[in-house]
């Protein structure tokens, strides 16, 4: 069963601070904010990565998921790992064989989807949709808006190659969610269980940061990591081992 890793949502408490550092340190551009977040009590600003996506979310109000999410792991961080199919009837029969709840059904003209709940999934929000008309690695993308490719820019980084989760237990929480996209797991080099996607790959690791269970880390291609760690540094954020820390995520560059 196919499935292209499209988008990563993270979420702050305040928006704009975060988006100020994607673009600094990455040289990302935004290309679309969603006022129809504002349902939920969010605002947004999506930044195209290559042919992928980073979302940044934040909460206006009290009371929303997003928010309650914020309380529970303790600050920023990562929210939703959102990927897109062929086929998302199919996908909708397996989540309703294994029992998980869709928390969010999405209906946009082309552009179909289906939220799953985080309390059926563990580790985050996993996000399947599909896009008539979308098979090509640029094809069109509802969440980005109508266009989007003008503000694409890779002098820095050009793909987000891997996504991370973590967990106390990130083997169950692994073969959770192998069973869900029915992906079968692989180990990497460092003894993780990995589930890819047909462009990119999940990884499962132990969390060691005392902030639990969820979306800690991505890995980025770069194409001037120098730039990036500068760019870092110059903002006055941490830079470790390769490391950025931006946004109560783990940034590295590959």
């Amino acid at each position: 069963m196919r499935l292209r890793l499209r988008q990563i949502c993270l979420v702050a408490r305040d928006l704009e601070p975060v988006v100020a550092d994607l673009k600094r340190v990455f040289g990302l551009e935004v290309c679309y904010v969603d006022d129809a977040v504002a349902a939920y009590g969010l605002v947004n600003a999506l930044l195209p990565v290559g042919h992928q996506f980073l979302e940044v979310v934040a909460p206006t109000r009290p009371g929303t998921a997003a928010g309650r999410y914020l309380d529970r792991r303790g600050g920023d961080g990562g929210y939703m790992v959102i990927t897109q199919c062929p086929d998302l009837e199919a996908r909708r029969r397996r989540v309703a064989e294994l029992g998980v709840r869709i928390a969010n059904p999405l209906e946009h003209g082309e552009f179909q989807g289906m939220q799953l709940h985080p309390k059926d999934t563990g580790g985050a929000f996993f996000e399947i949709d599909c896009q008539q008309g979308g098979e090509a690695e640029d094809g069109p993308w509802h969440p980005a808006g109508p266009d989007w490719k003008p503000h694409v820019r890779t002098d820095i980084v050009s793909a987000i190659v891997a996504a991370e989760l973590q967990s106390p237990d990130p083997d169950r929480l692994a073969t959770r969610w192998s069973q869900i996209a029915e992906i079968p797991l692989e180990r990497d080099g460092r003894g993780a269980l990995v589930m890819p996607f047909d462009n990119a790959a999940l990884r499962f690791v132990e969390a060691v940061d005392g902030r639990g269970e969820g979306l800690a880390a991505l890995d980025l291609k770069g194409v001037d990591a120098d730039a990036a760690f500068a760019n870092a540094r110059a903002a006055g954020l941490p830079v470790e081992d390769g490391v950025i820390a931006l946004g109560g995520m783990r940034f590295r560059l590959v």
